[in-house]
């Protein structure tokens, strides 16, 4: 077989909010804040959303997209420091394919005019993955929602 059945990339994505680097956190680390921002794109259905926001803590998001296929993201929570870093390692699947793993760091750096994000993300993208570029087409969208949900 000469074909890769796995493609790496890391893209990062900044963004700057004139408001405070516990806000920010907080987008993240409260569930029902992050539920909001976190939702699906028209068309889809949020189907279950388990949050455990800790160091060793689980999230689960299961979701159906294009005529009843079931999305799920299974992330563990790896490293975080209150209102300063997470670091979470994730894994989608469609059914029981796994089509992509990845770890991500979100940064929160204060400013004179609040707080610049630096989200980073190495992904592992396997057979029938979205790959690099509508993930990171997808992450923007998210944290652009973040973004709303804080200006809101």
């Amino acid at each position: 077989m000469n074909e890769r059945s796995v493609i790496h990339s890391t893209f990062v994505i900044r963004r700057s909010y004139p408001t405070t680097p516990q806000r920010v956190f907080a987008a993240f680390a409260d569930p029902a804040k992050k539920r909001r921002w976190f939702a699906p794109d028209q068309g889809e259905q949020m189907e279950e959303f388990e949050m455990e926001f800790r160091v060793g803590g689980r999230e689960r998001k299961q979701f159906t997209f294009n005529a009843g296929k079931v999305c799920e993201n299974r992330t563990i929570y790896q490293d975080i420091v209150t209102d300063r870093r997470i670091v979470f390692a994730y894994t989608m699947t469609i059914g029981d394919h796994c089509f992509s793993a990845s770890q991500s760091t979100v940064e929160l750096l204060p400013t004179d005019k609040g707080t610049d994000l630096i989200f980073t993300e190495q992904a592992a993208f396997f057979e029938n993955a979205d790959g690099p570029e509508i993930r990171e087409k997808g992450w923007t969208l998210l944290i652009d929602r973040m973004g709303n949900e804080l200006a809101g």
